[in-house]
This record gives structure tokens, sequence and C-alpha cells, in this order.
């Protein structure tokens, strides 16, 4: 059974966000009677509530009259990289790091950029910098190991979440990476023991339970993978994931009825995906030239 590119892809960058009440912003008749602090206030005011524009134009607006306030420049990075514009909110948090080269958080928020931007050797060289000055910095671990996985560094990603859950043991997402990570490796069991933490910790981790039935049907415990599938199933019902590897697992206990059925699931739920991968995978060797398996691949 092969591990889908959706599985691999789940709770990825853990973004820095806080959230604060709605803020009582002055109007723009008001702004020119705002000191610096203020304009720092009011943009991470603004950032806080969503507000991300305001935000940046409040950050703008402080820089014009002081462009050397590194707080300023990090906290506009976030609120660019909230708006997408990673680009320019990589610049903002080199203009930080200039002027503050110790600051963690901003070379945490511009290793988040680099990683929204698929560059992951570069975001993991701003993690690493961003745990060296703050090692305490669970997230900033946590999105290390995400960018190390992606660039099929299992063995670094595995340590990265090792330090996760050491910081934050009921990171349920460190967890599930980890397993991750395992499996790719083929530590089935010890991936296996990871995977069962993350569901323990937060039952409802829909793709926690379909990677943990991935692993059960590698080890060939086909029921328990089963199991596994249904109990994602029941946290969402239209998770194709879970319906493929059932159907792997069926074809594997050699059921045509039933892979059929769960296949046909998945293939509708994601077409493209999983009638492509079906012909190819080797779970499904003992119905492949059934007529009916064909037909399902057909359509």
């Amino acid at each position: 059974m092969s591990q889908t590119k959706e599985s691999q892809t789940k709770d990825q960058i853990d973004y820095i966000q806080d959230r604060v009440q709605d803020p009582e912003i002055p109007d723009q008749a008001q702004e020119h009677t705002q000191d610096l602090s203020t304009w720092l206030d009011q943009g991470m005011a603004l950032y806080g509530v969503g507000r991300y524009e305001g935000a940046v134009a409040r950050f703008d607006r402080l820089l014009q009259q002081q462009p050397d306030h590194p707080e300023a420049w990090m906290k506009r990075g976030f609120a660019l990289h909230a708006l997408e514009y990673d680009e320019e909110a990589i610049a903002s948090f080199e203009r930080a790091l200039k002027l503050k080269p110790k600051n963690a958080l901003a070379w945490h928020g511009k290793g988040i950029a680099l990683a929204r931007l698929e560059r992951y050797e570069e975001a993991i060289a701003s993690f690493d910098k961003a745990v060296k000055f703050d090692p305490a910095d669970a997230k900033a671990w946590y999105n290390r190991g995400y960018a190390q996985n992606r660039l099929y560094r299992y063995r670094e990603a595995i340590a990265s979440f090792d330090k996760v859950v050491e910081l934050r043991p009921n990171n349920y997402r460190a967890w599930y990476n980890r397993g991750l990570a395992l499996g790719a490796l083929r530590r089935y069991e010890e991936a296996l023991t990871s995977l069962e933490t993350a569901v323990t910790i937060k039952p409802t981790c829909h793709y926690a339970w379909s990677y943990r039935g991935i692993i059960l049907v590698k080890l060939e415990r086909f029921e328990e993978a089963i199991a596994s599938f249904d109990q994602s199933l029941q946290c969402k019902d239209d998770n194709p994931e879970a319906w493929y590897g059932k159907a792997c697992a069926r074809s594997l206990q050699g059921d045509l009825e039933r892979t059929l059925r769960n296949l046909h699931r998945a293939v509708v739920l994601s077409p493209n995906l999983y009638r492509v991968m079906a012909q190819t995978d080797t779970s499904f060797d003992n119905v492949r030239h059934s007529p009916e398996f064909q037909a399902l691949l057909g359509d």
C-alpha cells in the first residue's frame, strides 16, 4: 500500500498568531496625533483580529518615522505572511534581523514564510537560528521537523519532533508527524506507537487514524487496520484516504466485494489521485484482473 501525499501534508506549518479582542481603532482624522508606540499597539491589535492590511499600514506609518524599529519590521513580516505576501514578509523579517540578529521570533517567522514558498533548505536554516536563540520554542522545533520531512530527511525530522514532545508532550501533531517519519523509514512498530499516542491525545484526528491504518496494513494486521480506518471515518466520513486504505486491506484479505465498495468511495471522493494509485498499487494484485476492478478504474 502506497502512502499518499495527502497523508504527508496534514498539519503543515505551525503558525504564530495571537488573538485579542477586536480593538477600538481611531479613525483616519485622528491618526496624525498618534505617537510611535500607539502605531505599534494598533498594528498588533489589528493583526490579532485578522485585519492584516490595516496592521501593515500601521507598521508602515511607524517605520516611516522610525525605520530602525526591529519589532515593527518583524510584526509587519507576520502580517504580510498572513496576507500570503511571503516574499515581502521575508524582506521584512530580514530588516528586523539586520537590526536585531538574535531575534528568535523573527528567524522563526522568516522560516515559516520560506517553508510556504517550499524553500525548505532555507527554512531549516532559519529554524536552526530560531531554536539556537530560543531552545524552548516548541513551534520552531515542530516547523523544523516539518521542513525536514518535506526534504525526506526523516532521521533529522524525528530528532526535531522528539524535542517538541519533550517540551510539549501533548502536541498530537508532533506525534503524528514523528509517526510519518518513522513509517517512511519502515520503523513500523515505532511509528505505530507514535501514532497511537497522537490519537490518544486527539481522538478526532482523522488523518492520524488513517496513517495508523496504513502502518497496520504494512504489518499485515488487516482487521486492526480496518478498525483504524473506520475510526478515521467516524471522525470524517468523506476522508478518501481511509476508504482507500480499507480497500487495500480488504484486497489483501481477498475480499473482492468490499474492496470494490471501499475503493469506489475513495475514487468518487478523489478520482484523480486514487484511480491512478490503484493502477499500480500491489495491494490490489489479488483483485486486479477481475472485470469489476477494471471497470471501476476505467470509469
